[in-house]
């Protein structure tokens, strides 16, 4: 099955983006809700959970992993690639969302100035600004934390007044960085939620981009160019759900990214 890893329901925001263009293959999500969010953790915290749901994924026959998780891909996934895949199995595979993000988000940028909302532990990191500068080095990139969406979102409570007013302070303080920015780049899985909300205080003149169909995409792509992973790969449309918290609240609040109810089971990592 290709795994699929988030701090919490965020991933399955790329889940479903995956499911649509990929409907063939059998997928395994893990939602590490007991310990979320990461955004306000360590390097090391991180990367240490990250590396937990890792083994895990491949101990259930994963050999492809996804880290549906900007912060965990910010943070854990360039150690996991480099020091630990090749002791624990050198032909599987972890990737993550912020490279095929950035290898495509310049192309939506006229202005060539682009904003990116993001939780405070990808916003420390600067893995966009570095990525981004690699693939297109005439772009401004101006970053702002949103600590406070994650755990709204995680709530239930998003939809109150209370959240547009921070999604409103959000966008403004992004926004007073530069007054060129026309592209605002969503750089946490849980926050296409919001993107409407988002959008409404960005402005129409400004484009809000989510990451699921680029990263659903660029999956496409990485299997039509590594045939042998393709190959290890089942095709039944089967879907798995595993969460480390209560599996009542997961399968509930599931509903709201994913658009249909599931029957999640409990692990402990």
């Amino acid at each position: 099955m290709i795994g699929v890893f988030d701090s919490g329901y965020g991933g399955l925001t790329i889940l479903k983006s995956m499911m649509d263009k990929l409907p063939a293959y059998d997928y395994l999500y893990l939602g590490d809700n007991a310990r979320a969010p990461y955004g306000t953790r360590s390097f090391e915290t991180v990367y240490r959970y990250t590396l937990e749901a890792v083994e895990w994924l491949f101990q259930q026959h994963c050999p492809l992993v996804i880290l549906a998780c900007n912060t965990a891909s910010a943070r854990a996934l360039r150690t996991i690639q480099q020091i630990d895949l090749p002791k624990m199995n050198p032909s599987n595979r972890v990737l993550g969302v912020i490279r095929p993000t950035t290898e495509t988000i310049g192309y939506y940028s006229t202005s060539r100035e682009i904003g990116i909302l993001a939780t405070s532990g990808t916003v420390s990191s600067n893995a966009y600004p570095i990525e981004i500068n690699k693939f297109f080095p005439d772009i401004k990139v101006f970053q702002q934390g949103c600590p406070l969406l994650v755990p709204l979102i995680e709530n239930d409570a998003y939809q109150n007044p209370g959240a547009d007013y921070f999604i409103e302070q959000y966008v403004q303080q992004l926004k007073a960085q530069s007054a060129y920015i026309d592209t605002i780049l969503l750089a946490c899985t849980h926050y296409p939620l919001l993107q409407d909300q988002i959008q409404l205080a960005a402005g129409n003149q400004i484009k809000v981009i989510a990451q699921g169909d680029i990263v659903a995409s660029k999956l496409k792509m990485y299997l039509n160019q590594h045939p042998e992973m393709e190959e290890r790969l089942s095709k039944n449309g089967k879907r798995q759900f595993f969460t480390t918290d209560t599996t009542e609240i997961f399968d509930k609040q599931s509903i709201a990214f994913l658009g249909y109810p599931i029957v999640a089971a409990n692990i402990q990592l």
